[in-house]
């Protein structure tokens, strides 16, 4: 599998695959897989009252009693693309495993003894959540010779027709009558520095604090067993924990760096807003514990992050800014 670039959510690397697929009349080769496997070491040490404690960083005195190195395989929802041969043509169906709507885009490399797609055919399709469909038909040409089709896709979920509602006002992801300092929020871009995260708001919170949804949705992509982080880019921000949930406008929300096996919401699950949804953490692209909170849409194949207020007190709304405190409302 060839993957396209990844697109980062202040430390979520969320991979959208570049697939390469060549199809013969006799035999398709196919090389797609359902995520990527990788490894992380979790140190088991005594505390200074006895008590065992499970990390992913060595103690500083370095009396590490146990090492395990830990295998992370995700079991995330998937988008898969398949061709079949139907009488003297060759169909194209694909398949959206998420409970949010996809956009699929197809770019052909190379055709033999096939007809090409019509140029009017712009190659992307939105799939609707759980769903299949034939995205187009080729003929094969008979007096060509043996077909031979040389493609890869890609996709991103949302609906690139999804508009954020002006009127939504997001409660503050964490309980009623606390309150948290913003590190982190528009204009201010020390690590928010694309599109997706350009409106992100980052809120400095310890580790296990219970964070809930601020608008309410479906959840169609989490990620729960990874227990590592760092401020390395690169290294880290793979492995984030995170919770994404669709709302009924069609943008939807990121919930990022989320303490290791906390996540209390699964795909398809519909949540309301002020629910417990999942501990904060400190996992991924990170330079201390902190929530990730971001709304975003598909704008075409890319993701955009929109702005966001949260609900103040009274009728009042409240912008976030870098430096001020933020305080949950019911």
């Amino acid at each position: 599998m060839r993957f396209g670039g990844p697109m980062t959510v202040g430390g979520v690397s969320i991979l959208a695959p570049d697939r390469r697929i060549v199809l013969g009349l006799l035999a398709a080769f196919a090389v797609c897989a359902g995520g990527f496997a990788s490894a992380q070491s979790l140190y088991k040490y005594r505390g200074e009252d006895g008590e065992w404690i499970y990390a992913d960083r060595p103690p500083t005195d370095g009396a590490v009693t146990e090492i395990r190195t830990m295998t992370v395989q995700p079991t995330r929802a998937t988008v898969s693309l398949r061709h079949r041969f139907a009488g003297d043509s060759i169909e194209f169906v694909a398949r959206n495993g998420f409970y949010a709507p996809v956009e699929l885009a197809i770019v052909f490399e190379e055709i033999e003894g096939v007809e090409y797609p019509h140029p009017d055919n712009k190659l992307r399709w939105v799939l609707e959540p759980q769903s299949e469909l034939v995205l187009l038909s080729l003929a094969l040409l008979g007096d060509a010779a043996a077909p031979s089709v040389d493609y890869r896709f890609d996709y991103l979920p949302g609906d690139p027709t999804a508009r954020h509602d002006a009127t939504a006002v997001y409660r503050a992801p964490f309980p009623a009558g606390t309150n948290y300092p913003v590190t982190q929020a528009f204009p201010d871009a020390a690590t928010h520095r694309t599109l997706d995260s350009k409106y992100a708001v980052d809120i400095a919170m310890p580790v296990g604090t219970d964070v809930l949804a601020a608008r309410g949705g479906i959840v169609f992509d989490t990620a729960s067993n990874n227990f590592s982080g760092g401020i390395s880019e690169k290294k880290h921000a793979q492995y984030a924990n995170f919770v994404r949930i669709l709302h009924d406008d069609g943008t939807y929300a990121v919930y990022a760096h989320l303490h290791w096996n906390s996540i209390r919401v699964r795909p398809g699950e519909r949540v309301k807003a002020g629910q417990y949804i999942a501990d904060s953490g400190n996992t991924g692209f990170s330079s201390g514990p902190h929530l990730h909170f971001a709304v975003q849409r598909n704008a075409g194949m890319r993701v955009e992050a929109v702005p966001v207020e949260f609900r103040g007190s009274s009728a009042d709304t409240v912008i976030p800014a870098t430096g001020n405190v933020l305080t949950a409302y019911p």
